[in-house]
């Protein structure tokens, strides 16, 4: 595949929302990797308040920066040119090749200015494969709403402007995958159809050959054979759109995190004791992928959490960043979280503030862009004053803390203004009370585990932090994992075929009734 002038490429697309594009997508690009094909992944729009910071300053979705990782390449904007960061149930903010451009409600977006993206979103995939041996695109949602086809830029709009094969993926354990494969199909327009080569099924638990009479019958029902059938496995739903299976919160549909938990994937506690940290769940969480450092390290569990209650056995809280700092404000002070936050810093227990959580500990706030709310006090446990700028930081800062090396990014219009305490990253420290804007400096192993080691001596707990945790490490080791599930259980050369081709599949199906 080497060498071609213009790379070829493939569609993921699912039967639902959270069916494992993402992973599989990652799955691919860390096969072909394997086989030394040079490929990039692409995702022409994503809805998600999960984000990175590439290094030439632009905003990506964090599942195609994972994507990236997996198929050993530097993330660039190309690979995500529109992102959406929802703001409220009717409007979002749009970031445009790495830029916000500004909001939109979902009615403005889909009336016109979807369409009009069509144009910028083909000559970033032209782009990607004129420099990669293969590009994979990662659908979203399903390709069949057809309520949103005419200005679809992500699903069949991409593949049929590509002219790219799309191959489903069904999640089997929600149950229902062999309707959810055949009626996505139907649905379709004929000439959408044609592209559609076959399906790949996620999650399955049992005996495989339990499913072949139905994937014969499925086959026999479209044309289109399934290309593999991938096992469930815990701990694989790294960086996607916005993990857990979750929609962002605040009126997007969004189930309850309480007692949700970082599931760990490593060793039990080194030292005595484990360390228990506690996220507050506030109102369109972002970037809480920052605590998947500390759900890493032996003898530590994360869990999320909505009530001032389940703060009483934590040993670390933290209060994560957020797209509405006002309006996590709101929800901490109404469900009594505040005061719970306000006691554990008058008592020396240690608290984290994250970008939108770190605004909220500080003493004031200036807000006449993000939720034009004006001035609002913040709680006050960190000599911190915020202004919300109009133009976005984003960066990718490097420093020191705790006497150890540190890396992150930033993603925030919020300007502090740090009036005193301890500094610490580019924010400061009172007591126990610690607040910094860089997301993703937890994944630097050696400042996670001096920090942790303060937290235990905080609660006087004896937890050991493990010497040689590597989270990049165990991130590689993710990422072998989702490979290993494509070279193991699906049809490779099949798949493969289909990437070199670049064609559509041209495979015909038409049932009765089918628009």
């Amino acid at each position: 595949m080497s060498g071609s002038k213009r790379g070829g490429g493939l569609l993921v697309a699912g039967t639902t929302s959270d069916a494992g594009k993402s992973v599989v997508t990652a799955g691919i690009c860390r096969w072909l990797s394997r086989q030394g094909v040079k490929v990039a992944p692409f995702k022409a729009q994503n809805m998600s308040l999960n984000s990175f910071v590439t290094r030439e300053g632009a905003e990506i979705g964090r599942a195609q920066a994972m994507q990236a990782q997996a198929a050993r390449v530097e993330p660039t904007a190309l690979m995500n040119p529109v992102l959406l960061k929802p703001g409220s149930d009717r409007s979002s903010q749009v970031v445009l090749l790495g830029k916000p451009v500004g909001e939109m409600s979902a009615r403005g977006y889909h009336g016109g200015r979807q369409e009009r993206l069509l144009g910028v979103v083909t000559d970033c995939l032209e782009e990607l494969r004129g420099t990669y041996d293969a590009v994979i695109c990662e659908g979203a949602g399903s390709p069949a709403e057809i309520n949103l086809r005419r200005t679809d830029i992500v699903n069949m709009g991409i593949a049929r402007a590509a002219r790219f094969p799309v191959v489903v993926v069904g999640d089997i354990d929600r149950g229902g995958v062999f309707a959810s494969f055949f009626g996505t199909t139907a649905l379709l327009s004929p000439e959408d159809q044609s592209l559609i080569a076959g399906y790949l099924v996620n999650k399955f638990r049992g005996d495989v050959s339990l499913l072949e009479p139905g994937m014969e019958m499925l086959r026999g029902l479209t044309g289109r054979a399934t290309y593999g059938v991938l096992p469930y496995r815990h701990g694989l739903g790294i960086d996607e759109e916005d993990g857990m299976g979750v929609p962002p919160a605040g009126g997007w549909g969004r189930a309850s995190l309480r007692g949700a938990v970082r599931e760990s994937v490593v060793a039990p506690p080194i030292g005595e004791d484990v360390l228990r940290v506690a996220v507050c769940a506030v109102p369109l969480m972002s970037n809480f992928t920052d605590v998947d450092a500390l759900a890493a390290e032996p003898g530590v569990v994360v869990r999320f959490v909505e009530r001032a209650e389940e703060l009483a056995d934590a040993d670390l809280v933290v209060v994560p960043g957020t797209r509405g700092t006002v309006r996590a404000l709101e929800w901490l002070r109404r469900r009594g979280l505040a005061d719970a936050l306000v006691r554990r810093a008058a008592e020396g227990r240690p608290v984290l503030g994250i970008c939108g959580g770190f605004q909220a500990l500080g003493e004031h706030i200036e807000d006449e862009v993000e939720s034009k709310a004006g001035a609002v006090a913040g709680l006050g446990l960190l000599p911190v004053r915020v202004r919300f700028a109009a133009e976005k930081t984003l960066a990718r800062p490097v420093g020191s803390a705790l006497g150890e090396p540190v890396e992150g990014y930033e993603i925030h219009h919020g300007v502090a203004e740090v009036l005193g305490g301890e500094p610490f990253l580019d924010g400061c420290r009172v007591g126990e009370v610690w607040g910094t804007h860089w997301h993703g400096s937890l994944e630097s192993d050696g400042f996670r585990r001096a920090f942790l080691r303060e937290v235990a001596a905080a609660a006087g707990r004896r937890f050991v932090p493990s010497p040689d945790t590597s989270f990049a490490a165990l991130r590689e080791e993710q990422l072998d994992l989702l490979g290993d599930l494509i070279e193991e259980h699906a049809d490779t050369g099949a798949l493969l075929g289909l990437i070199e081709s670049g064609a559509p599949a041209g495979l015909p199906f038409l049932p009765p009734g089918a628009p």
